[in-house]
């Protein structure tokens, strides 16, 4: 009798990197999204449309028709949560699925998918806690992390796997990083100048007590102190030859200067919601152009042949 042998074989459904690099773009996309619908929210005082958390009333998990437009509005905020998970789930699967397997991708994809239901829940805690505004600009916070953590994913996705090197000199890459940590400062305060302001999610909903008028000219002055560093950052990289660099600090530049037009429009408007909705998007866009300058200090090289040789004997011994 012949003995038959079945050999069992691995199914694979290999990522190339293009789509890959789609999919994390789609991440930063969604993130940034949800942000600006998170804004939607407050702007339309729908903050307590659903007055608790996790379920949307006592009784259901869903809204009901006695909640109004209000309602439908925070239960469809919290559905775009799930959207914005999957495309965060589906990177993950992709990176996993990606051959030959690249190393420091699937920290910041986990990071990225983990940090959306943790979003959820400083959500919920929004809603707990009546939309403390402490609290509700921490959980725009987050989202600036998550973003941040979706854009170095994407980016070091098309990058080599090889060691980093400098592209500019050493005191303009500290320059770079002081125009991100003030970057990161003014959205800071920007949260506590809105959270001064009259936009509070919810018509009952405590403001942080702060001043809106001196909070919002500290705002201003960081705001200041942030394209003075940008525009010095554009011409110091282009004395020292640094084009790629040169041309990311126009670009925050650019960004800056818009940001700052709608940001001044809107406080001697008194704060339109179209145009705060505007300002918020804006800022998830001065994040990523400042993680775009930070890029530009850089580059990864190639990896060597012989730190490239384990991964093509590991994936050969997986096949």
């Amino acid at each position: 009798m012949r003995r038959i042998r079945f050999v069992k074989r691995s199914v694979r459904f290999p990522v190339s990197a293009t789509l890959l690099r789609r999919l994390a773009l789609a991440s930063i996309i969604a993130n940034v999204a949800i942000v600006v619908t998170g804004g939607a929210v407050r702007l339309t005082a729908s903050g307590l449309g659903c007055p608790t958390w996790p379920r949307c009333t006592d009784d259901s998990y869903t809204t009901t028709a006695e909640m109004g437009v209000h309602g439908v509005i925070e239960f469809g905020n919290r559905l775009l949560t799930f959207a914005v998970g999957i495309i965060a789930l589906a990177v993950v699967l992709a990176v996993l699925a990606h051959r030959p397997r690249r190393r420091g991708l699937l920290p910041l994809a986990v990071g990225v998918l983990f940090g959306i239901p943790a979003q959820a829940v400083l959500g919920g805690i929004t809603v707990l806690t009546d939309l403390n505004p402490w609290v509700v600009g921490l959980h725009f916070l987050a989202s600036m992390v998550v973003i941040a953590a979706a854009y170095a994913l994407w980016r070091r996705i098309k990058e080599p796997d090889g060691p980093v090197t400098p592209t500019v000199p050493g005191p303009l890459r500290t320059l770079a990083w002081i125009t991100t940590a003030v970057s990161a400062s003014v959205l800071v305060v920007g949260t506590w100048v809105t959270g001064s302001g009259p936009h509070a999610g919810d018509h009952g909903a405590a403001r942080n007590g702060l001043d809106p008028t001196q909070i919002s000219q500290i705002h201003a002055d960081g705001v200041f102190l942030l394209i003075g560093l940008s525009v010095a950052l554009y011409f110091a990289f282009r004395a020292v030859g640094a084009v790629r660099a040169a041309r990311a600090a126009a670009v925050l530049l650019a960004v800056e200067l818009g940001q700052g037009v709608i940001g001044f429009v809107q406080y001697f408007t008194h704060l339109p919601a179209v145009l705060v909705g505007a300002h918020m998007l804006g800022s998830c866009l001065v994040l990523l152009a400042t993680l775009g300058v930070l890029w530009a200090t850089r580059e990864r090289l190639p990896a060597t042949p012989a730190a490239a040789a384990p991964a093509a004997e590991r994936v050969g011994a997986a096949a």
